[in-house]
């Protein structure tokens, strides 16, 4: 890894920062540009760091076709053909330059996954600080290439690669001209089991590719992202919603803005509490050393008088010999007269 952080809108992005937080919007409009708006306001006021779009057409994705090759059958979309679905769910090509005012307006940092060129064009011109690419995209070369072709960061997600297909993905970006890039570890389920995303491999892709990792989560909650953290994802990916059960295309398996604060806090959490290799005390732990046994006298002892088990035992707090002297100091004799309760030390015995 020759960098540890990339830059998106001047927020640096890796293991030494907090998590960053990416409020995926995607199909959650459900056809109303009001209610983009609305989330837009709520990812800011739960603490996300951007904003994400889907930039696509029903045409520039799919064909209208019914073949069964074009059916869908089972999951969240039962029923409808892939058209359908993105004729559904895309969000209007004319949105986005007022979606992007709005971003600015409000201090969100907003970019998107485009799904052809014709997208990045679009962005382009609106000037999309960065750019993903979604899993279902990471096999279109020609599409990698593209973005990487505009010197943006990138952020990629392999749901459903393996590792041959990811490092492929990496190495065209690469040669293509991306220098900042993050690999998203994602399972392409929605929703997607917990017990199904192996969070391992956010670690392995780090040593194995040589880049950031984070996480597009599909999960139902916040666990599994924040779990994350712990094994380095410095970026995390959620959908979000304004209401689980508004019946869009997304809805269900997105959070809601009071999870999504929950999700920038505990991340943010997770992260401080990993900190550094240390075996010193901390500050939160200076207070708190009396509270740990010691040697104490708990008879009285006269000078000339030797230590025995029933005079001396090792017991709170913490102000005198450390235990593990209990068995060198027994036999030894008293060289002043000790009172019990007193903490013994060194200069009490010969």
């Amino acid at each position: 890894m020759t960098k540890d952080y990339i830059e998106i809108d001047g927020r640096k992005i890796g293991p030494s920062y907090k998590p960053y937080i990416i409020a995926e919007l995607s199909a959650n409009h459900n056809g109303d540009i009001n209610k983009a708006f609305q989330i837009i306001e709520e990812a800011k006021k739960a603490g996300a760091d951007a904003i994400k779009l889907q930039t696509y057409r029903p045409d520039t994705i799919t064909i209208d076709c019914d073949n069964e090759d074009f059916q869908i059958h089972g999951g969240l979309w039962d029923g409808k053909t892939l058209y359908e679905l993105y004729e559904w769910a895309h969000t209007p090509w004319e949105w986005h330059e007022a979606l992007f005012a709005k971003a600015k307006e409000l201090g969100i940092t907003m970019f998107s996954s485009p799904f052809d060129f014709t997208a990045v064009d679009l962005l382009e011109e609106l000037n999309a600080p960065a750019y993903k690419i979604a899993s279902f995209e990471l096999v279109d070369h020609a599409l990698i290439a593209r973005v990487a072709q505009t010197g943006k960061p990138m952020i990629m997600s392999t749901g459903m690669a393996n590792d041959v297909e990811i490092q492929e993905a990496i190495d065209v970006a690469k040669e293509n001209g991306c220098q900042e890039l993050v690999v998203l570890h994602c399972v392409s389920g929605y929703p997607a089991p917990a017990d199904q995303y192996n969070l391992r491999t956010i670690s392995d892709m780090q040593e194995r590719f040589g880049v950031l990792s984070g996480l597009s989560d599909h999960t139902i909650d916040n666990a599994t992202a924040v779990t994350s953290v712990a094994l380095g994802a410095c970026l995390i990916e959620k959908h979000v919603t304004l209401d689980r059960n508004g019946g869009g295309p997304d809805d269900s398996f997105s959070l809601e803005p009071k999870e999504l604060r929950a999700l920038c806090d505990d991340t943010e959490t997770a992260w401080l509490s990993l900190g550094k290799v240390n075996y010193e005390r901390t500050e939160a732990e200076k207070g708190n050393v009396k509270f740990r046994r010691s040697l104490y006298v708990v008879k009285d002892v006269k000078a000339g008088e030797r230590f025995t088990s029933q005079n001396v035992r090792s017991i709170r707090p913490g102000f005198g010999l450390a235990p593990k002297f209990y068995d060198s100091i027994l036999n030894e004799t008293a060289n002043i007269d000790i009172a019990s309760g007193t903490a013994l030390q060194k200069e009490m015995f010969e």
